[in-house]
């Protein structure tokens, strides 16, 4: 899962970017209100953290342009102590959910764990495929109650398939879904993290679409979760 963060002040965004790569998220990062519109636009994120007091464009202001432009994607508003007015804005702006500074880390990876579970449409914390469990709030996997021992490029893939389980989800998507903007992507590598990652959870569980990607589906005779 691919995440835009966009906070101006140094020592938070390293924390955060560190707090997320360490959850299994590949995050780029954008410091003021311009960089985090452009990015926004050009880029396809599974959800924004978004700070509000930005420098050269406000951050209502950016949300108000992306959903112009029918960026749909979830975005979690960082407002300001007792700053009520902000979080009316950035409700009113789109905003999905609000975070009041200062907060823990760890709340913040639980509000983005939820955002991104409505926004995939899932009502449970874990995602389960069959016998393929996966419980993002610890970043393990397991199949038939057997740990899964992955790799953080790994544990991102299978991540983003169970978050879509069912649906053809193409070699580009993926690329864009799992890489953060500084990595050099390579559409063909996409197709060794599958080749490893089926050996992992069963080669049937993830079935090649000729011409159109993969598709993680449950084994016969399985509940599909």
């Amino acid at each position: 899962m691919r995440i835009l963060l966009v906070e101006d002040d140094p020592d938070l965004t390293r924390q955060l970017k560190l707090a997320l790569a360490d959850a299994g998220y590949a995050v780029d990062h954008a410091g003021d209100g311009e960089e985090a519109h452009y990015l926004g636009e050009a880029e396809p994120y599974d959800a924004v953290i978004l700070d509000l007091g930005l420098p050269k464009v406000d951050g209502v202001s950016v949300l108000e342009r992306w959903r112009r432009e029918s960026i749909a994607t979830p975005v979690l508003i960082l407002t300001a102590r007792d700053n009520w007015s902000q979080k009316v804005a950035g409700f009113d702006a789109g905003a999905d959910d609000y975070l009041t500074k200062p907060f823990h880390t760890e709340e913040l990876l639980a509000r983005l764990r939820a955002l991104l579970r409505r926004s995939a449409g899932h009502a449970t914390p874990n995602l389960s495929c069959g016998g393929l469990r996966l419980d993002p709030r610890s970043a393990r996997a397991s199949v038939n109650g057997e740990p899964l021992r992955l790799t953080s490029l790994e544990y991102r893939l299978l991540h983003y398939m169970m978050m879509h389980q069912g649906r053809v989800i193409s070699r580009t998507e993926l690329v864009e879904h799992l890489y953060d903007q500084d990595f050099d992507r390579d559409s063909n590598t996409i197709e060794v993290f599958i080749g490893r990652v089926r050996k992992k959870v069963g080669a049937d569980r993830i079935e090649t679409v000729r011409g159109l990607g993969y598709r993680l589906v449950a084994l016969e005779g399985e509940d599909a979760g």
